[in-house]
């Protein structure tokens, strides 16, 4: 069955949206081809609320926070990942509140920078973010009437998180799967393996909802992650189709494969072809004169 996905999402600007017993759902006005209408901010809890992915340092979307959180107590502050639509309004949000800021760590790359690679990424990357509470894979926060468990699943950034709420079957999944579009999955900052083997560790999981940081839910997390898992491998099967045919270049490569994508969104698109030939030198599969790059020439392997 072909992977569907599903755009009907309405964002409801500056309002509280319930999307589930005792979550409730604000979204942030920065919509953009990369984060669809915008970043979904949660609030979890009735009494006292934590907040999970204050998003980007915008006034209007802290008023709307603060206006949904409506005085009551924020223990905790949960922020997925650090780039600059997640985790800059948390210090603010820290400042109103007073709440822990709970996240996997600052914000690196999943593997070291090339000699004269740069990072093409750099401007989205909110690299003075720091938490007050570093979570480990596995770890449990409990707070009133909640408990949030953080799932360590790396590939968009190499510090994702995903926030599963114990004991209801809800996954907060952040980038990692999303029902509106496929992830950005984009060397250095992000790696194709580590999205695999993280697909894979959440298809191990009972969830029964995801709730992302953009766009509407994923009712059927199960079905939906395996059509992800087969488009990323009829995307490999494509990619290795192109430079067996000669394709030397992800801009040829890009060109070929891509020809009905907005051009605007070239750009990640050739990273995300760098991030599949990236494990397919790993693999053995394709070859490189020096190591992967946007620049680099590639051969098949035989």
């Amino acid at each position: 069955m072909p992977l569907k996905f599903d755009t009907s999402f309405q964002p409801a600007y500056g309002k509280a949206v319930a999307v589930a017993s005792g979550v409730q759902r604000v979204t942030a006005p920065n919509p953009s081809p990369f984060t669809f209408h915008g970043t979904n901010s949660y609030l979890i809890g009735h009494d006292s609320l934590a907040v999970i992915d204050p998003g980007p340092d915008d006034d209007s979307h802290l008023q709307a926070l603060l206006a949904a959180i409506a005085g009551r107590p924020v223990s905790h502050i949960f922020v997925s990942h650090t780039h600059r639509d997640h985790s800059p309004l948390a210090a603010r949000l820290k400042a109103e509140t007073g709440a822990v800021v709970v996240a996997e760590g600052p914000h690196r790359p999943a593997r070291p920078l090339g000699i004269g690679e740069t990072n093409p990424l750099d401007a989205s990357a909110d690299t003075e973010f720091k938490p007050d509470v570093a979570m480990a894979d596995g770890a449990v926060i409990d707070g009133d009437g909640w408990s949030i468990r953080g799932v360590f699943t790396p590939g968009h950034t190499a510090n994702h998180l995903a926030f599963a709420l114990e004991g209801r079957r809800v996954l907060f999944s952040a980038d990692h799967v999303m029902a509106w579009a496929t992830t950005i999955v984009a060397p250095p900052d992000g790696a194709m393996a580590d999205y695999m083997a993280s697909l894979d560790l959440l298809l191990e999981r009972d969830d029964r909802l995801f709730l992302p940081g953009h766009g509407g839910q994923v009712s059927a997390p199960h079905a939906f992650m395996r059509g992800l898992k087969a488009h990323r491998k009829m995307r490999e099967r494509a990619i290795l189709e192109r430079v067996r045919k000669g394709d030397r270049t992800i801009k040829a490569m890009v060109e070929a494969i891509y020809r009905d994508t907005d051009p605007r969104l070239h750009g990640a698109a050739g990273l995300s072809v760098l991030a599949h030939l990236e494990d397919l030198v790993t693999r053995g599969v394709v070859v490189t004169e020096a190591s992967p790059s946007i620049e680099g020439i590639y051969f098949p392997a035989n």
